[in-house]
């Protein structure tokens, strides 16, 4: 068949058609309208259907599938979603419904007469739902109550009844959300009380966990009882809990990251300051990211910042431009640059303009004990500016009270092995230790120190060398079959049966 050519009619059509397909995927494309969010209100009632699903199955991923959206769907709630959802959950006549409804405002008369005409068609009741639903929706009511000032003593009285109402069920399919009743718990007292109040109940509460293995409510209320002590500097009862308790391992990564924080506060405040920038640097990892949770992640890098200082490192610059950390760690970025420049007047400056800010973060103490690092920093740098300096120069210069503090503060420098020097007490002054004699025998037995120490770790290398069971026993196989073929050759060579070309290069 003869091939066809077109006509630019067609090839117009054509390309106009294609043109018009092109259009009206933009239009459907258009057309398709956007996912909306869920309602808040939709959000709790499919979130109960997932509880009673766990609870149904035996399978708690649901229930924690329900509490991540926990953070989200607080800042969400108000009188009339709490109202309307307790509504939608619970059937007309239940009692529990009455109870819930009982710590909620009354519904103004406009949404009362609204809700009578909706109900003109009947419908359907729910069903009664499990307990675990009760209790969930409760937490929701719990943390809408805190954010009035006016309802924390109805938050406090509402979370003691929670907390009643669920060890006295003793579910073990309610551990999970257990765990951030216990939270909300602490909340409500530190609104509304003391957090010292609650100490007992979270005690009590810790050993029922611990003896029925429940390691959420167990992680959670560790990390309560340890920030009821660091909060009021009980820093010995906290180091004792830790020492008496394990913190479950299958806790998240949230629970964690709180635990080497407080961990990290208390080795802080003991003096192990690489013990507790360990802890420090775990619990930055585990950390929720920046913008999700911005208060911890400022609070975890201010203490990492300070026991950083504490252990004679300077932390990185790029640190203090963070987003996040920007306006947060002003006072303690000018810290660093006095410590880092040995500037005792800078230090003592920045120390009285930021000294609330420093209090409230409960860092005060820790940034006093740097007066010692910025004292051996200046005392670091004369010594590499001058080959002798009187005492009481030196005094001026780091701004010291006294001659006898300077001559005690630069011998602790030379002991500790800041700076090289001596002090001539007679004369008042420091001699650095650049004027000494390169080629003299303190140099020829620091080297032999050195070797030895090369000498002693290979010998002790050697000793630590493991060996192939046998493997001698090969090696002696090889040379009696190497003496053999040496014996067979000798006598083919005596018989002459043998040339030597046969015998090849070797011999």
């Amino acid at each position: 068949m003869a091939d066809v050519e077109m006509k630019p009619a067609d090839i117009k059509a054509n390309d106009e058609e294609k043109k018009e397909e092109k259009e009206d995927k933009k239009e459907e494309k258009k057309e398709e309208p956007k996912k909306e969010p869920e309602s808040p209100v939709t959000e709790i009632k499919s979130n109960a259907a997932l509880i009673e699903k766990a609870v149904a199955t035996l399978e708690p991923r649901f229930t924690h599938r329900v509490l991540r959206t926990l953070a989200a769907l607080r800042k969400r709630l108000d009188d009339s979603v709490l109202r309307k959802a307790i509504e939608e959950v619970y059937p007309k006549d239940s009692s529990v419904k009455i109870t819930l409804l009982s710590w909620l405002p009354p519904a103004p008369t406009m949404d009362q007469e609204m809700e009578i005409d909706s109900t003109t068609t009947p419908a359907k009741p729910p069903p009664e739902p499990v307990p675990e639903v009760e209790i969930y929706i409760r937490l929701l009511i719990i943390h809408h109550l805190l954010k009035s000032p006016d309802h924390y003593a109805k938050a406090i009285e509402l979370a003691h009844q929670t907390v009643e109402k669920m060890q006295a069920l003793n579910r073990r399919s309610m551990d999970p959300i257990a765990a951030k009743i216990w939270f909300a718990v602490e909340r409500a007292y530190e609104f509304g009380g003391e957090i010292a109040d609650a100490r007992p109940m979270f005690l009590a509460a810790q050993r029922t966990a611990s003896l029925r293995h429940d390691d959420e409510a167990q992680a959670s209320l560790i990390n309560r009882l340890l920030r009821s002590y660091v909060h009021y500097s009980l820093y010995d009862q906290a180091d004792k809990l830790v020492s008496k308790t394990t913190f479950p391992e299958s806790a998240g990564n949230p629970q964690y990251a709180r635990y080497h924080y407080f961990i990290g506060r208390i080795k802080a405040v003991q003096l192990n300051y690489s013990a507790a920038h360990t802890n420090l640097q775990q619990a930055i990892r585990r950390a929720p990211p920046a913008k999700v949770a911005p208060g911890f992640y400022q609070a975890v890098h201010k203490l990492s910042v300070v026991v950083e200082l504490l252990m004679g490192d300077i932390p990185d610059r790029s640190l203090f431009r963070h987003p996040v950390l920007e306006k947060a760690l002003v006072g303690y970025f000018e810290i660093v640059k006095a410590v880092r420049t040995g500037s005792l007047s800078q230090f003592q400056t920045t120390l009285a303009k930021h000294a609330a800010r420093f209090e409230a973060d409960k860092t005060y103490t820790l940034i006093v004990r740097l007066r010692q690092n910025v004292i051996k920093t200046g005392i670091r740098r004369l010594s590499l500016s001058y080959s002798r300096i009187s005492l009481r120069d030196i005094c001026v210069k780091l701004h010291l009270d006294s001659e006898e503090d300077a001559e005690y503060i630069v011998g602790k420098a030379i002991r500790d092995g800041v700076i090289e020097g001596r002090i001539v007490h007679e004369k008042g002054w420091m001699e650095c230790g650049s004027q000494r004699n390169v080629y003299g025998p303190e140099v020829s037995e620091m080297f032999q120190r050195r070797i030895g120490y090369c000498l002693e770790l290979h010998n002790q290398s050697v000793k630590a060398m493991r060996y192939p069971l046998n493997a001698h026993r090969k090696e002696l196989a090889a040379a009696e079959g190497a003496r053999e073929r040496q014996k067979e050759l000798a006598k083919e060579i005596q018989e002459g049966d043998l040339d030597d070309e046969d015998m090849g290069e070797d011999f």
